[in-house]
This record gives C-alpha cells, structure tokens and sequence, in this order.
C-alpha cells in the first residue's frame, strides 16, 4: 500500500496554508513523488492516504533512558519520572512517547506540547486531512549497520536504530559526516518505530468528542428508560383489567342472584349487609331489578360506576370522577320508562326508582306546593 509522508515546519508556526514537503512511497517503499504544497491544497486533492507526518527538527524532543527491567506499567511509571527531569518546563503540558525497552536496558523518549498538538489537530480538521502516525523527524531516515546522518534546517539527524535516533545542533564539521544531501530522496524511505507521539493527538480528538458521546450514552438512556417506563404502564394496565374481570367473576359466583356487575366491591358489600341485616324479599328484588335495568339500559356504565347507594327503594350510581354520560338522555330514559323504571340525572350520576314512586314523590311534592299556595 502506498504512503504520504510530510515533513511539518514548526508546529508553532502550523497554519493552513503552512507548506510542507511531501513524499509519496510505493509499495516497495521507494519514493515516487515528491512535492511541496501546503495542507491545503494536500486536502484538495482526492483519495489522499492518511498522513504520515515528521515533526520539525526543533520539535524533536529525544532522550534516552537506560531503566532495569520492569513491567509494561512501571515502565510507564518511569518515564514519566524521569522525563519531568529532563523539560524545561511542566511535565503535564507535554505529551511523552517512548520505546520498549530494548536488550541493553535503553529506553528512547519524545515530549512535545500538547497546545501544539491541538493546534496540528485542527489545521488537518480544517484541511481534510486524516492523520496516521506523528514522529520525531530523525525516524523518516533508513536504517543501516552504521549510523545514518541527515542535515535539516540547521540541525543534524541521526538514525541510530529501528527504536532509536537522535537531533542535535548542527556545527560546522557535521556537515561532512552526512550520509547523504538534504534534498536525497533516501530520507523518505525509513522503517517506521514501535511508537510515536500520535496517541497525544488521539487523545486530544477524543476529549473534544468526549460530550458528544456523554450526550449519546444520555439519549439512550433517556429512551431505554422511556421505553421501560411505557412497556410497565402497559403491564400493570393488563393486569389491572385482570384483576377486575376476576373481582366481577368471583362476585358473580357467590352472589348469583346479582344480574349484572357493575362495580364488584360495592355490590357485594351491598349483598353482605342485607344478608347480616336479614333484609326481606321486596327490597332485594326491587335492587336487583333496578340493578338488572341499569345495567340493560345503561351498558356504557360498565366499569365507571364508583358507588352503588340503595336507599328507600332509590338506586343512586356514583360515577367515576373522569367518566362521562354517554348517550342520548330523553332516549335513555324513554328505554327504561317503557321497563317500569324511571331515572334522572345529576351531578354525581344517576338515580333509578320504579316509575310508581317517582309519580308518588312527584305528586306529594305538587300537594305540599298547592297547600302552601293556599296559605
């Protein structure tokens, strides 16, 4: 597969139309392309691979530690230590990156700011550009039995190993030990290191991201919860409608003589109390036949009837505070006056009364009338 790598100008200095060097490598690792352009016209161009970028020599921040052995987390550990020794400045503002630890004990190590790190993120974000691997600048160099030297903007590269390299201050004789010019395409052409220092830049992509996933992982809560919240109302719904078809069943089986079951609780209270009160026959009857008509007549009210009151030959149905008079009143009345029964609406429900003694109360309230108009 082939390669882009990019020579970066100091981080610092990183702007979008910063140029670069560029070096496209085909899959024999030789260089085919070289050009300089800026990241944005890089970005431009179509079907570009991701970037393998090497930092400018005075980014290049190398060291090497000689530690005993230890485990992969107390290696860690370690550099850590030994690196804050070694900065000028706060330790927490850079990001290190270093090599395992080879046979001899040496470690290799590279700091760089973790501001200039962001920085190289955004530029890549607003050109397009996808990175894949961030370098010191002495790690684009081969590697040979001897030490592979490189000069670059007044500085002296050294590829010392796979894992290891160095970056000094060039001076005057250096320039004589290069093992090759500056402009020589061979120093494109190095096997990449076990490491790098792109997982700060990793690192910084991901804090940005990192509401915006908290905000997903809230969604999905919120609606797994919403979901949960929904299926539960349904099942204790179903079991509510069970519950009552078992109440009406179990009332109807021990109170036979109930033509209809209109609210199971009250009616078989209602039974229970004419049974202890040992009620004659004409009272039962006549509430079983308002009972029977209500229900005959009335069928809308099945499950809204909150209170069932008998009382001198009266049935008063209470209704649920949200039900609501269903049907036509003058035909709902007509239908049960033509069963003997008479019935008429308030604010709480119903009241049924055989139409015989609604005609009586009717007459006695015009009699009491006319006799106080005759006072």
């Amino acid at each position: 597969m082939s390669q882009l790598r990019v020579a970066l100008p100091p981080l610092a200095e990183l702007e979008l139309h910063s140029e670069v060097s560029c070096a496209w490598l085909d899959r024999q690792g030789q260089v085919s392309l070289e050009e300089r352009l800026t990241l944005s016209q890089l970005g431009q161009r179509p079907k570009q691979p991701s970037l393998l970028c090497f930092l400018h020599p005075a980014d290049s921040l190398l060291a090497s530690l000689d530690l005993p052995p230890l485990p992969a987390s107390k290696i860690v550990a370690a550099v850590q230590c030994a690196a804050q020794a070694l900065m000028l400045g706060d330790s927490a503002l850079m990001h290190i990156g270093h090599s395992p630890r080879d046979a001899s004990g040496r470690v290799q190590i590279a700091w760089v700011s973790r501001q200039h790190l962001q920085r190289l993120a955004a530029v890549l974000k607003q050109s397009g550009l996808s990175l894949s691997g961030l370098y010191p600048a002495p790690y684009s160099l081969p590697v040979s039995s001897d030490v592979v030297v490189c000069v670059r903007d007044g500085h002296l590269l050294k590829r010392e190993s796979l894992q290891h390299a160095q970056v000094e201050p060039l001076l005057g004789d250096d320039v004589e030990q290069a093992s090759f010019e500056p402009e020589a395409t061979q120093r494109w052409t190095g096997p990449l290191p076990g490491w790098g220092l792109h997982g700060g830049l990793q690192q910084t992509g991901g804090e940005q991201r990192g509401w915006g996933r908290a905000a997903g992982c809230v969604a999905v809560a919120v609606a797994v919860w919403v979901i949960g919240l929904n299926l539960y109302a349904a099942r204790e719904a179903r079991q509510g409608q069970q519950l009552k078809a078992q109440m009406s069943q179990r009332v109807k089986q021990a109170f036979p003589e109930l033509p209809v079951i209109l609210n199971p609780l009250q009616q078989a209270r209602q039974q229970l109390e004419q049974r202890q009160k040992g009620a004659v026959d004409d009272p039962a009857q006549n509430f079983n036949r308002l009972v029977l008509q209500a229900g005959t007549g009335m069928p809308f009210m099945a499950g809204s009837v909150e209170r069932l009151t008998y009382r001198d030959g009266a049935l008063q149905l209470a209704l649920l505070s949200d039900a609501r008079r269903g049907g036509n009143d003058k035909d709902l009345q007509s239908t049960l006056a033509q069963a003997g029964i008479s019935v008429s609406a308030d604010d709480e429900g119903w009241t049924l009364r055989p139409a015989g003694e609604a005609t009586a109360n009717e007459n006695t309230t015009e009699d009491d009338s006319s006799g106080a108009d005759d006072e």
